[in-house]
């Protein structure tokens, strides 16, 4: 094979975007451990296998940290949270939100977040269409991330541009309009910031910004990072655990007729859509934190290192039929939430918003059908998040 030929040349173009699972696989039979050049220009070693992928994720040679060994400031004032630290920063960071994403506080949630999902619908139940990702994929996860933190409702819309901005900046240089977009969230946070310590609520934001009133437990520059991450994390995922999931129910009807035959599969369903086309491509970045080998290859200390979860969770090593959907595939150990001390915070909430939201939409709306083909459908750029813009369903 010519060096042309090889798979990593594959990588990122636009027909990878729409279909980057015919390019995993040749990676994890050819070149499971490479190095690439990503969109941003810099280059990085790409991990696809699930074995790899698991074992990076939970490796402490790889860091969150940048600043620890290259001796500069983060390359963003967002960055100053507990997914881009490492102990013991991360502990305290992630000890300060955690009590408010218990398993039991999400679960007693359940019926708050039903009745956003019925209202979502209500307002469409007249109509003869419904774009999935506008009018429910993406409201129902930011007004319950928004109703948590204390977001006011008439700035919720605001959020989504600038998580937009700030998500696509991941692989892209600084555009004027991220730029702007970034000055305006960083401005807005100051002034609700100020406001929380003149009159606190019972909402997260106040619990954290009387923890930074309280001494040394959160900086100024880490309550920006933990809320940005919370908002931008706390809807993100979702939005794409939805539009993926109902895409792969279009794709698959006998497994959709299932379903709705049985909703009771739910919760082995939305496991199911987190492996087969899940919402996070790729992990955020890692550093080796000294010189080392893995997997035969010499890593250099500073090298980034990025985990392609979505590879991984089509590993044939790991599951059987990786490339088929099916909800009855019983427990799964896929990778969707990551591995280790960085597992996803949010999964519970993430988990139920997409039970809820699934078999809502399949109860209300039985016979929903696609505007047109699902290849014709355009993909979000960037690194982090996959998912489409979106999602046009007729309802009748």
């Amino acid at each position: 094979m010519h060096a042309s030929e090889t798979p990593k040349n594959a990588l990122f173009t636009s027909d990878f975007t729409r279909n980057p699972y015919p390019v995993y696989e040749k990676l994890r039979q050819s070149d499971p451990v490479v190095k690439v050049m990503l969109p941003n220009g810099q280059t990085g070693w790409l991990i696809s296998t699930y074995e790899d992928a698991a074992a990076v994720l939970k490796d402490p040679r790889f860091i969150k940290d940048m600043t620890k060994f290259v001796g500069q400031e983060h390359p963003s004032v967002f960055s100053k949270n507990m997914l881009f630290s490492d102990p013991p920063d991360h502990k305290r960071l992630r000890g300060l939100v955690q009590k408010g994403f218990t398993p039991q506080r999400i679960e007693s949630m359940r019926d708050h977040i039903q009745e956003i999902a019925d209202r979502l619908l209500d307002a469409v139940s007249g109509k003869d269409r419904l774009n999935l990702i506008d009018d429910y994929a993406f409201p129902l996860p930011i007004i319950v991330i928004s109703e948590i933190l204390g977001v006011p409702t008439e700035d919720q819309d605001k959020f989504r541009v600038w998580s937009n901005s700030i998500i696509e900046a991941s692989n892209q240089k600084m555009g004027e309009d991220v730029t702007r977009h970034m000055n305006e969230f960083i401005a807005y946070l100051k002034e609700w910031f100020a406001k929380v310590r003149e009159q606190p609520g019972d909402d997260m934001i106040s619990e954290l910004v009387i923890a930074e009133n309280q001494g040394d437990r959160l900086t100024e520059e880490e309550l920006y990072g933990v809320v940005t991450l919370m908002i931008i994390a706390g809807h993100e995922t979702t939005v794409n655990l939805i539009g993926n999931g109902v895409l792969a129910l279009l794709e698959y009807p006998e497994q959709r007729k299932l379903l709705q035959d049985r909703p009771e599969l739910i919760q082995g369903a939305v496991e199911e859509m987190l492996r087969y086309n899940g919402p996070v491509e790729f992990s955020t970045s890692r550093w080796a934190s000294e010189d080392l080998e893995f997997r035969g290859q010499l890593f250099q200390r500073g090298d980034l290192v990025i985990v392609a979860l979505d590879a991984a969770n089509r590993d044939p090593a790991q599951f059987e039929d990786p490339d088929l959907f099916d909800i009855t595939r019983g427990k799964s150990p896929h990778l969707a939430f990551g591995k280790g001390i960085h597992l996803c915070l949010g999964a519970p909430l993430a988990r139920l918003e997409g039970e809820i939201a699934v078999n809502t939409l399949l109860r209300r709306f039985p016979d929903f059908a696609l505007e047109g083909e699902i290849g014709d459908l355009e993909w979000r750029p960037g690194m982090i998040v996959r998912g489409v813009k979106e999602i046009p369903l007729r309802l009748s």
